[in-house]
């Protein structure tokens, strides 16, 4: 070889080095997230306000996020709580995890939403928004002319799960409920990665498993909810349950942070060596719920407000009218397990007073 093509032939060489180097380091480096015009680089976290713009008839409010992007490459995770501002534990448990995590300790990154649905909580409103009286969490996609509700359910579609790898939508016993802790994950042919979603349901360290089945477009799009937008964007989601009645229990809170804490080590953002110890034994695997609606408004007397087997034909409780009158006896619809329900006293005519897990038969 001839000194002049040695040097093309170690020319070419080097910039093929080199380029590979390029294409290596970019295929397995963090990238920037933009959110709503936000840009947050590889190795940095950053508090955020996303404004939802005030409406027609009603005002503007906003949703406080906190990003955290890793300096290696992996899952984009999102978390959301206080879809219902009465839920506490979400709320606090969101908090507490965000104050443990950095840029440094993990890889891919966060989207955390803190608080999804202020004017409930500033208001204390159970289940709805005190403006136009919606459910956020039966508001999804939304609408960015809509109203209150349906913009902020829009601002969460477009910005939050939008840019997500993976869903968590995190709940508990609002304000007059009772509530056994539990995580669903999606399955049927409309969920995506439904193996990815049950695997961190069954390490997240909750005892009862429930699968939501999504076998139509309609199931999907009704009332649609956080986790069924998580299914309609293409990504994997659980929904996670823990708490009741408004509590603000510390142990539940721990709870809920070991859970996102396993979840992390389960999408390798956490080492396997960080992965706190579940205190679940056994794991109860329900497909699928049903509600007991009744049919008429008075005060609830439930039976027993906790989780428990319960068999078909069995006395859930009375209804009495306002001079004392029963004017109901509920009975269960179903065997199989009681997930949540009404811990009473109002009830009002079409509501649900409980929801029993229908247990998984071969």
């Amino acid at each position: 070889m001839t000194t002049n093509n040695w040097l093309t032939f170690s020319i070419k060489r080097l910039a093929f080095i080199f380029a590979w180097g390029i294409f290596s380091a970019s295929s397995f480096a963090a990238q920037t997230l933009e959110i709503a015009g936000t840009f947050i680089p590889p190795g940095t976290s950053k508090n955020l306000t996303l404004e939802v713009a005030a409406g027609e008839s009603d005002p503007a409010t906003f949703i406080p996020v906190t990003v955290i992007n890793g300096k290696n490459d992996g899952t984009v995770l999102a978390t959301v709580a206080g879809v219902h501002g009465y839920e506490y534990i979400s709320i606090l448990a969101t908090e507490k995890w965000a104050e443990t995590l950095s840029p440094e300790s993990i890889s891919g990154a966060l989207i955390i939403v803190r608080l999804a649905h202020i004017p409930a909580f500033e208001e204390r409103s159970v289940y709805v928004n005190p403006h136009d009286r919606k459910n956020l969490n039966r508001s999804f996609p939304g609408s960015i002319s809509g109203t209150q509700t349906e913009r902020i359910a829009h601002a969460i579609s477009t910005h939050i799960v939008a840019n997500a790898d993976f869903l968590i939508d995190l709940h508990s016993g609002d304000g007059a409920e009772w509530l056994a802790p539990f995580v669903g994950a999606y399955g049927g042919p409309l969920a995506s990665d439904y193996e990815q979603a049950m695997d961190v349901a069954t390490h997240f360290g909750f005892p009862n498993i429930v699968t939501y089945e999504m076998k139509t477009q309609q199931q999907v799009d009704t009332e649609r909810s956080l986790n069924r937008q998580g299914v309609a964007a293409g990504i994997p989601t659980i929904l996670v349950e823990i708490g009741e009645n408004a509590s603000k229990d510390e142990t539940l809170v721990n709870r809920l942070v070991t859970g996102l804490n396993n979840t992390l080590v389960r999408l390798s953002m956490l080492p396997k060596e960080t992965s706190p110890h579940s205190n679940e034994t056994q794991l109860n695997h329900f497909v699928g719920t049903t509600s007991v609606p009744v049919d008429v408004s008075g005060i609830w007397y439930p039976r027993h407000v906790t989780g428990r087997e319960i068999v078909e034909g069995e006395i859930l409780g009375e209804i009495k009218d306002y001079f004392g009158k029963i004017v109901r006896t509920v009975r269960a619809p179903a065997s199989g397990y009681a997930l949540y329900g009404l811990a009473g006293l109002p009830v009002k005519q079409g509501e649900s007073v409980m929801t029993i897990a229908l247990k998984d038969t071969p």
